[in-house]
């Protein structure tokens, strides 16, 4: 299949990841350099130099762990009528490992981060590293969120999930994964549920805040569930749904280690998704153009 998209004339090539989507777009909005760190893994080879590249262009301080057999994951973007349909070749990013997080020169960058953010997907690469980190903003009363990423992880990593979501300060999904993790319906009685979930640390309460595409999204706090209304796009400009939910959390984030209220991080979610879905994969313009 991927010999047969690459011989097409209409093929693109963009840097993704789930997590790096959102670092990107949180870095995008920031319009700070060097705002943003993160960690993966590449192969030695020509996407692993592109991935590089691209990220540093992007503002972004990568470290990546560099996998000397496995090439540089890829995934297939298929896309029809706006609607994408994934399929991944995860190669080197199922290579991390929680030594490269243990260098000295990569953890001194997690005791400097006071806000960590890490896709449901690396549950099934190394959930030592989670682990570390979670436990370390615990300890320190860092701020530390997870998505729920797929209905996969929800079904067959659940005890791996349950093992670090008592260190969740935020999470993240859309109403499918919730509906997955809870097995019920209710989106908004199952928001409160996760966000009543015991918690490793008392400093910060959790927040679940869970996307239902062009549907309003919930937020689930104290009990208690808000609803914010998405901005909506007529159908002629939908291009391209793949990183919708990775922007949303990227635009969130950028207003959270602000310190701004809720109501502007999901604001700045609602406009970095609805950017990146009238563009091909989650790019995005030179600059914002929000306030």
């Amino acid at each position: 299949m991927y010999e047969e998209m690459a011989g097409k004339d209409n093929v693109e090539y963009i840097a993704g990841g789930a997590t790096q989507n959102s670092i990107k777009v949180a870095q995008w909005m920031l319009q700070i350099p060097g705002a943003t760190n993160y960690m993966g893994c590449i192969g030695k080879d020509k996407f692993g130099e592109e991935m590089k590249k691209n990220s540093r262009q992007a503002g972004v301080n990568v470290h990546y762990y560099e996998d000397e057999t496995a090439p540089t994951g890829t995934c297939a973007v298929c896309v029809v009528g706006g609607e994408r349909s994934l399929i991944a070749n995860l190669s080197a990013a199922n290579c991390y490992k929680s030594e490269h997080l243990k260098r000295p020169e990569n953890w001194a960058l997690v005791e400097k981060a006071k806000y960590f953010y890490i896709a449901g997907f690396f549950l099934t690469v190394s959930p030592e590293s989670i682990q570390l980190v979670a436990e370390h903003a615990a300890a320190r009363n860092k701020v530390f969120s997870m998505n729920l990423s797929a209905p996969f992880i929800c079904e067959f990593f659940k005890d791996a999930q349950e093992k670090v979501l008592p260190y969740m300060d935020y999470v993240f999904g859309n109403g499918t994964e919730a509906r997955t993790f809870a097995k019920t319906d209710n989106v908004e009685e199952i928001a409160i549920k996760i966000s009543q979930w015991h918690k490793a640390s008392g400093t910060h309460k959790r927040i679940t805040v869970i996307t239902q595409g062009a549907d309003p999204v919930v937020v689930a706090e104290d009990g208690k569930v808000r609803l914010f209304p998405v901005i909506l796009l007529p159908k002629e400009k939908l291009v391209d749904t793949n990183g919708a939910g990775d922007a949303f959390v990227g635009g969130f984030l950028s207003q959270l280690v602000q310190e701004k209220p809720i109501e502007d991080c999901v604001r700045t979610g609602c406009y970095a998704s609805n950017v990146i879905i009238q563009r091909s994969g989650c790019t995005y313009p030179e600059k914002p153009d929000f306030s």
